[in-house]
Order: C-alpha cells, then sequence, then structure tokens
C-alpha cells in the first residue's frame, strides 16, 4: 500500500498553524489556557486570530525598541497591507500570517473587523493619553474585534451562523472590552512606566485612588455580566472555554478589587496556577459539555478532578 506523500503546501500549512501555536504559547497563560480547552477546529483558528494580533501588539509595545517611531509606523503599515493582500490570496511567506489568512478568508474576517485593529495599533504610537471617545475607540480597535474575529471562529460550522452573529455581537464586544480594560488596570504601572501610556482617562499610577478604581471594577462587572448571556449561546465547541476566560477575568477583576490602589499601582495581580484549575472545572460543569478529547457530553473526570 502507497503511503500518502504530504504536499509540499500542505506542509507549509501545517508549520504555519505550529508557529501561530509558539506565539500564544509564549506570550499568553490565562487566555492560552482557555484557548486550549477549544475543540478543533476551532481551536487551531483561534490560535491562527491571536498569533496574528499578537505580533501587531510586539511591535509597537517594544519589540522594535532601537527604531524611530516613524519606522514602526512603516513596519506596522505594511504588516496591515501583507495581512489583508493574503486573506483574498490565501498565502504569504510569513508564517504567522498564512496561517491567519486563510482562516479568515474560511470564517469570514475582513477588513472590517481587520481595520480598526491596526488603526488602535497605530494609537499607541502616538498617544501617550486617552479622553473618553479615544479610548472607547481603542478598545473597539484593540480588543472588541477580536472578540469578534474569535466569534466568527466559533460560529462558523454553525448552519446558523449569520443570525447567530448579529444576534452574539454584543456580548462578544463586551467581552473583549472587558479583558482589556482588567489588562489595563493590573498592568497600569508597565504600560505608564515602561510604555509612556496612560488608558483609563486621568489614571496614573500616582492618581489611582480606591473610588477610581471602584468605578472601574464596577465597569468591568457590567461588561461581564452583559457578555455571560452570550456565552451560554455559544456551540459546545467553544462555550466551555470562553466561560473559563470569563471566570479567569472575572476573578482577577474581583482581585483587583480587593487589592488596595496604592498596591496596585505597583504591582501586578495573578491568579495561582491551582486556582485557574479550580475556574476550569466550574467552567465544564457549568456548560454541562465534555473536556476536548472526550466523547461524553459531561465533564471528564481528569477536568472535574481538578477541583479537589
Amino acid at each position: 500500500m502507497t503511503r500518502p506523500t504530504t504536499t509540499p503546501a500542505r506542509l507549509f500549512e501545517r508549520a504555519a498553524h505550529e508557529a501561530a501555536a509558539v506565539v500564544i504559547g509564549q506570550y499568553s497563560t490565562s487566555f492560552g489556557m482557555a484557548v486550549r480547552l477549544l475543540r478543533e477546529p476551532v481551536r487551531t483558528a483561534v490560535r491562527d486570530v491571536y498569533a496574528m494580533v499578537r505580533v501587531a501588539d510586539e511591535v509597537v509595545d517594544g519589540a522594535c525598541a532601537d527604531l524611530s517611531t516613524q519606522e514602526v509606523r512603516t513596519i506596522l503599515d505594511r504588516y496591515e497591507q501583507d495581512v489583508l493582500a493574503a486573506i483574498p490570496r490565501g498565502f504569504s511567506t510569513d508564517l504567522v500570517i498564512h496561517a491567519f489568512a486563510p482562516t479568515a478568508r474560511r470564517v469570514g474576517i475582513t477588513a472590517e473587523l481587520v481595520g480598526p485593529f491596526f488603526d488602535s495599533m497605530r494609537a499607541d504610537l502616538t498617544r501617550s493619553a486617552h479622553d473618553r471617545g479615544s479610548l472607547e475607540e481603542y478598545v473597539h480597535g484593540s480588543a472588541e474585534v477580536v472578540g469578534l474575529m474569535c466569534l466568527r471562529c466559533f460560529l462558523h460550522d454553525q448552519p446558523d451562523r449569520e443570525e447567530a452573529w448579529v444576534r452574539l455581537r454584543p456580548g462578544a464586544e463586551r467581552l473583549g472590552a472587558a479583558f482589556q480594560k482588567v489588562n489595563f488596570l493590573r498592568d497600569l504601572s508597565t504600560d505608564s512606566g515602561e510604555l509612556g501610556r496612560t488608558y483609563f482617562p486621568g489614571v496614573t499610577p500616582d492618581t489611582l485612588d480606591e473610588a477610581t478604581k471602584s468605578r472601574l471594577v464596577t465597569e468591568i462587572d457590567a461588561d461581564l455580566r452583559a457578555a455571560d448571556t452570550a456565552i451560554a449561546q455559544l456551540p459546545d465547541s467553544s462555550r466551555a472555554a470562553v466561560r473559563t476566560a470569563h471566570l479567569l477575568f472575572g476573578e482577577l477583576n474581583d482581585r483587583i478589587a480587593a487589592t488596595p490602589a496604592r498596591e496596585l499601582a505597583r504591582t501586578r495581580v495573578r491568579v495561582p496556577d491551582a486556582r485557574k484549575a479550580v475556574l476550569v472545572a466550574r467552567a465544564f460543569l457549568r456548560e454541562d459539555v465534555s473536556a476536548p478529547g472526550t466523547g461524553s457530553g459531561r465533564p471528564s473526570r481528569s477536568v472535574a478532578g481538578g477541583t479537589k
């Protein structure tokens, strides 16, 4: 019997997807863990999305630290052009873009979502502080549209995907916004001290007080509550994984609420690994779906056992 031969195109595609997986493994903890809980082919698709946006984010966050702002802007603009050109073509010599482009074309990610994302990345090169309007625009491009890209991946194989897209879009946007705002709060010291940026209007490590922190925590809680109903309507292939991310960032927000403002301004709050395991189990138990790789409709013993 002749053994099937892997074509050069398939080999290159596999290398591209593996490259995307390496990126998320290097740069993500809480979100990366949640992505591992997605079922295939959704897991690979979301990794492809994450890798592309992560590369762009790193371009403006210091990977090009030795270059001038104009040089970084040129690199970012060229990267966006390469991404947009690769989507209809389905090919790029850049492995991360090559992973993203066919996935984007297959699930329906277009310039409507890609463009605002790169607009927000460019804002990081020119804005050191935001007002309310510019913050909303920034969060939409940097986080809400990424949530929408993921939603496209979640819904691709669903027969009612376009109706579900309209119905679930607001929840996906609110969840992305919540994740971003949590990151703004817990990275306040790093963003200000190392990158020279502040995102919440008038909020710096020196000005953060308990009243301001409480207001921002409440705002994040509202976003998480708004996303809750949408999560319950996601397909089995993604629902528990997204619930895990929702619980993890909710836990981060709770820990931020419990951390004194003065301490929050100089430290980075995190969720211990043991607590993450508990939240993973809780997500699968709540959503009543099987863990990836199991065949039952209920959580596997290995997942449930993590709560003990």
